[in-house]
């Protein structure tokens, strides 16, 4: 197989480990109260994922508070422990540099709840009963 088909493949597995590497450590270092912030003492969150640049050097941490209280006042919370949160996964996550680190609100708990409601609604679950049904005659 040529080399320039193993690039992509390897690169993107790299990609995936340092995310969750970086998601990891930020999970623990709020998990441990490491960072002192009233927000954040209030609304446990957790850290679904992490996206990083291809080039290594931005991670936006998605986060969501449990059971969706205070998303705005906790995302302000961690952006003004910005520096504070990349200092500390920089002596956890072994890199040459430590990415700068974006949060952002993880909405994909709510996109799963809005599909899961159009499955369930009466017109769809017709259509797909239908649809069942003339596959069996």
């Amino acid at each position: 197989m040529p080399r320039s088909f193993s690039k992509p493949h390897s690169a993107s597995h790299r990609l995936e480990r340092v995310s969750e590497l970086i998601r990891h450590a930020v999970a623990e270092i709020l998990a441990r109260g490491e960072v002192r912030d009233d927000a954040l003492d209030r609304h446990p969150l957790t850290v679904p994922a992490v996206r990083m640049s291809p080039d290594l050097k931005l991670a936006t941490v998605l986060v969501m508070p449990l059971g969706g209280q205070g998303a705005g006042a906790t995302i302000e919370a961690l952006d003004r422990h910005k520096k504070e949160l990349r200092a500390l996964v920089a002596r956890r996550v072994n890199l040459k540099f430590a990415p700068d680190l974006r949060f952002a609100l993880d909405t994909s708990f709510e996109a799963q709840a809005r599909m899961d409601a159009l499955l369930r609604s009466p017109p769809v679950a017709r259509d797909l009963k239908s649809r069942g049904d003339e596959g069996q005659g």
